[in-house]
């Protein structure tokens, strides 16, 4: 492999990495990852019925907003 392949990629990784981060960033600042009861509702509500219940009620909160 010569130096001018090598650069190449190294641009290449460096355009596809700063994408990344900025995608990242982007949903961080868009709430995409401020959802921490989301794991909690399974160890709390044993049934189906009783998730089906808190999705609804969590459905109309945000239709309330």
């Amino acid at each position: 492999m010569n130096t001018t392949m090598v650069s190449v990629m190294i641009a290449t990784s460096l355009v596809i990495g700063l994408i990344g981060l900025i995608a990242f960033v982007w949903g961080l600042k868009n709430g995409q990852f401020d959802d921490e009861k989301k794991m909690m509702q399974g160890v709390l509500f044993d049934s189906e019925d009783d998730l089906r219940h808190v999705a609804s009620k969590t459905t109309k909160k945000g239709k309330d907003k």
